[in-house]
């Protein structure tokens, strides 16, 4: 057997956060290898036809950006347009003066610090400089600050929703989870359009990475990861192993463990979306609003505050919520130039749906997905004029455009555990023992292996931060910063 190749750092897993991390490694002058299972480089911010007969470039995973930071974008040399929505919300969220003012303070003094080494938990709150806000966000669920913040049911359940992304966990649990998630949704500012898709900007990552003279290899399945803690060894499904001193995982926690031969978690981490793809030959009209007023910006469909409660409690009983609390909005009203001209011209329409608390477990067999995608629907149609399968698109064959992933098809597709998109819970952006303090929150067990996805403090989103850290730390432990 030939000896493996050998390289500085070798990437297992091929998502934006690696493309982010292999970029600026390899500007450092490390030698750098990618290896992504899937045919296309980019993770879950890829873009992709999945309605045959259609050239439409959809979002189908990601589909949105907020915490990206611009400086990020521009020191990589990534110059794709993140375009803002002309419309928030619909309904739009009741002015608060003083809890907008309080966000806005909070996001300008943490967001920041997303790039920067962690902090301890004292120095975070002193750092935030509010007490109140410290108190509301940090120390008490969530049900409290939106309770005595708003008294307009709808309010409450929009600004809840924020909490609920990708979490499932009720307004007032006290693990304060829904906490964390509502905290990484607001210190980014307003959720932009990437002009072109997603796959458009993994893309221009993919080619920042190759210009820096890293090797990004696709079809290449990581099965085994060994290591002495100054040296690793990686293994792919092929056959072929690659040296190298570290080695960074943009991959789940829970996948890693399992590549390094480690026992299975005794509490993994559960997905709670139910994620609809549309293309409609038409917008669905709203009651009392323009079809691009309603449809530009996000659209509540049934996220009251007590009927977010209400499905959790059906959910968390293993039952699918009798009305479905979602949201949707249509990407193309923003950027058509995900669409082809001649549908365009048609007036072609894409139309995005993120369904709340449906958690992995109810999918335990097939029917349950059609079940769950029928009671979406009938939520959905609950609030419009006419029914939204009025308005899909066909296929040639007469299929209706319209592609639902449930938690457990996200975890076949795309590695993340149960279907989890933060990978694991989200953790809070600061130091909790004294040994983070000073770190990058993407350390392990092992000295030369790193997190650089979701799954990293400071993870989730399509934000590229997991994957700046990671570089900094392997360049950090290497001795020359080199960003």
């Amino acid at each position: 057997m030939p000896e493996p190749r050998s390289f500085d750092v070798v990437i297992a897993g091929g998502g934006h956060n690696a493309l982010v991390a292999a970029t600026l490694l390899a500007r450092a002058g490390r030698s750098v290898l990618v290896l992504e299972r899937r045919d296309a480089l980019g993770g879950a911010a890829a873009s992709a036809a999945p309605f045959a007969g259609f050239d439409v470039r959809l979002s189908r995973y990601a589909y949105l950006v907020s915490l990206f930071p611009p400086a990020l974008l521009r020191s990589l040399g990534v110059a794709i347009e993140i375009r803002p929505r002309r419309v928030a919300s619909h309904p739009p969220l009741e002015r608060h003066p003083a809890f907008q003012a309080m966000l806005t303070n909070v996001a300008e003094r943490i967001f920041p610090t997303l790039t920067e080494p962690l902090r301890s938990r004292a120095e975070f709150r002193r750092l935030l400089g509010d007490d109140a806000a410290w108190s509301a966000l940090f120390e008490t669920p969530l049900s409290e600050l939106i309770e005595r913040s708003f008294n307009d049911d709808l309010a409450r359940g929009t600004v809840l929703t924020d909490a609920l992304i990708g979490t499932f966990a009720p307004a007032d649990d006290p693990q304060l989870r829904q906490n964390r998630c509502f905290l990484y949704h607001v210190v980014g500012g307003p959720w932009n359009v990437p002009v072109g898709g997603m796959g458009a900007l993994s893309r221009a990552l993919a080619a920042a990475a190759r210009g820096a003279g890293a090797e990004l290899v696709t079809r290449a399945e990581v099965t085994a990861i060994e290591t002495d803690e100054r040296t690793a060894e990686v293994a792919c499904a092929d056959g072929r192993t690659y040296a190298a001193r570290h080695v960074l995982a943009n991959l789940a926690p829970t996948r890693l463990g399992a590549l390094l031969g480690e026992p299975e978690m005794t509490d993994p981490p559960e997905g709670a979306q139910l994620k609809i793809n549309m293309l409609l030959d038409r917008l669905p009209r709203a009651p009392g609003v323009s079809s691009e007023e309603a449809f530009t910006g996000t659209f509540h469909v049934n996220e009251g505050y007590e009927q977010l409660e209400n499905a959790y409690r059906q959910a968390a009983a293993g039952e699918i919520p009798a009305v479905p609390p979602c949201e949707v909005y249509c990407h193309s009203l923003t950027d058509p130039s995900i669409l082809p001209g001649d549908l365009r011209a048609a007036g072609v329409q894409t139309l995005t749906l993120f369904g709340l608390h449906m958690p992995a477990r109810l999918f335990g067999d097939r029917s349950r997905k059609e079940d769950a995608v029928a009671a979406t629907l009938r939520s959905v149609d609950s609030v419009l004029a006419a029914p939204i399968e009025s308005c899909l698109l066909r296929a040639p064959d007469g299929t209706p455009c319209l592609e639902a992933l449930t938690p457990p098809e996200l975890e076949a597709e795309l590695g993340m555990p149960a279907g989890h998109i933060f990978h694991r819970d989200l953790a809070w952006p600061f130091a909790e023992s004294d040994a983070e303090v000073g770190r990058w929150g993407v350390e392990t067990e092992h000295a030369n292996v790193w997190l650089c996805g979701a799954g990293a403090r400071r993870g989730g989103g399509v934000s590229g931060i997991p994957g700046h850290n990671a570089a900094r730390a392997v360049l950090d432990a290497t001795g020359r910063a080199g960003i």
